[in-house]
């Protein structure tokens, strides 16, 4: 009886929050006006069509992360891992519809898309003061337009990409019930907060408009900061407050290998990622008729091939074998690390970030492991936080001027360090330091209260026999026992015991 008036006091708040974020619809649902013309109409159409076919290739993205985290895992935890994969679209998006969206971009007012140039409007500094936005819950009011809601499903892509990576470093152990609250706060809070402060026009991409001149105040083209780095230092909260995986780790504190179960399925998400990609950071222009999207698709490419091959070399020299685990987290780092500067750079600091991400990587994992003694399955905490971070910090030190005039109201392309603006490499910093105190912070408080409150991590027993049949009810792989598989000899008068994974 507690628990239905607990859910019917919460459905009635959420309708009284819709309500009152919705007093009418005076935006434009059809795009009807969109355009003095007819042929800047057909533009506007051209640039919404290239935002949501981005968002689409960003949703399918989620079908590589589950792959690879799934293929990556044991057996016996298969299904409990791809659920999280599964499940963190629609725990993520309802959070996001419901609040992050006003949190991070809602203003007084949210005018059409028509393209870039409302943006400056509906992203406006002056219209949350700096901190968070407040309108636009649910999607109502003055958000019930074609261009903010193509806007929407494109940035509600994003941040399920952020949502889904603690899936990674805290998989094999993290009791369902939390990760659903997880879900829900990073789609309502987590990510909207620092992504307003420098996606909305919030105080960190203003950096380079106030007193302090640091170039164009933080910059980060598709995400680096803001998606990976923001689900980086989440994944390492997570797994440091959950402990590692019973076994992984002898007495003396040295890493047991808990190897995954299906290399080619996490190869192959990989692939899918990369795949996606081009819609993460390619579309991120949000117009067609903004030909640098070729030069950021190139970037892409080169920092993940550059990414892969070089992680491959350099685990080959390491261990004396190139582990195709390593090379698939290469991949990924490069693309990470480029995610942020890859409108802003040439396709040579393509190369070299990528690179750099690779060697990072690699070490970075190991580090984590046998330093740290943190418990990160998948590398998650090595390819988005420390990743990202370094993609963060590229902006400023390869952007090379070409691009970005006007951007954050500072006039002249985006140049780091290379090119003469300390200051830009100075806001990158401020961003990166941001990122890991206050949001990692979040994330730790947010983690440790759920702890005390539901319990994060499941049961000792569960764990031993996988997540799959206590936590699912179902099996990935049905013809497996987990857990024990009893057989019986002698007439069944002898019970044999064998543990599987």
């Amino acid at each position: 009886m507690r628990a239905g008036k607990r859910l019917w006091i919460i459905a009635a708040i959420a309708v009284g929050l819709f309500v009152a974020a919705a007093p009418a619809f005076a935006a434009d649902p059809t795009g009807a006006t969109l355009g003095k013309d007819a042929a800047e109409h057909t533009a506007i159409g051209l640039n919404m069509l290239w935002l949501v076919l981005g968002a689409i290739l960003v949703i399918f993205m989620q079908a590589g992360f589950a792959l690879v985290e799934t293929g990556f895992c044991r057996a016996k935890h298969a299904a409990h891992v791809v659920m999280t994969n599964f499940a963190i679209f629609g725990l993520g998006l309802i959070g996001y519809f419901a609040l992050g969206y006003a949190f991070m971009f809602g203003a007084t007012s949210v005018p059409s898309i028509g393209f870039l140039k409302p943006l400056g409007t509906m992203l406006g500094f002056g219209s949350h003061g700096g901190v968070i936005a407040h309108t636009g819950f649910f999607l109502g009011g003055g958000a019930y337009d074609v261009g903010v809601l193509g806007f929407f499903l494109y940035q509600v892509a994003f941040m399920d990409t952020t949502a889904t990576i603690p899936t990674g470093s805290m998989a094999e152990r993290w009791k369902f019930k939390s990760f659903v609250i997880w879900g829900l706060f990073c789609g309502a809070l987590y990510y909207p907060l620092y992504g307003a402060w420098v996606w909305g026009g919030g105080w960190l991409s203003q950096l380079g408009a106030g007193s302090l001149k640091l170039g164009h105040g933080v910059v980060d083209f598709a995400g680096s900061g803001v998606v990976h780095a923001m689900g980086g230092v989440a994944a390492l909260a997570g797994a440091m407050i959950l402990g590692p995986r019973i076994g992984k780790f002898a007495k003396d504190g040295t890493p047991r290998a808990m190897p995954g179960h299906h290399i080619p399925m996490a190869m192959l998400g990989t692939l899918i990622l990369l795949f996606g990609w081009f819609g993460f950071n390619a579309a991120s222009t949000f117009a067609a008729t903004d030909l640098r999207f070729a030069v950021v698709a190139v970037n892409t490419a080169i920092a993940g091939a550059f990414g892969a091959t070089v992680a491959m070399f350099w685990v080959w020299k390491r261990v004396g074998k190139p582990d195709p685990s390593m090379a698939a987290n290469g991949m990924l780092a490069g693309l990470v690390a480029i995610t942020a500067p890859c409108a802003f750079v040439q396709p040579w600091a393509a190369a070299v970030i990528g690179s750099i991400a690779a060697v990072a990587v690699v070490e970075s994992v190991w580090f984590v492991e046998r330093k740290l003694k943190i418990d990160d399955p998948v590398g998650a905490i090595s390819v988005h936080g420390v990743c990202g971070l370094f993609g963060v910090l590229a902006v400023g030190i390869f952007s090379d001027g070409a691009y970005g005039d006007g951007l954050n109201g500072v006039a002249g392309g985006v140049r780091g360090a290379l090119y003469g603006d300390w200051g830009q490499l100075g806001a990158q910093a401020v961003a990166v330091l941001v990122l890991c105190t206050a949001m990692f912070g979040l994330a730790w408080t947010f983690f440790k209260i759920t702890d005390k409150v539901v319990g994060l991590r499941s049961d000792a027993d569960d764990e031993l026999e996988g997540l799959d049949r206590p936590e699912m009810g179902v099996l990935a792989y049905p013809e497996f026992v987990p857990g024990e598989l009893v057989a019986a000899t002698n007439g069944g008068s002898h019970r044999t015991v064998v543990m599987v994974d």
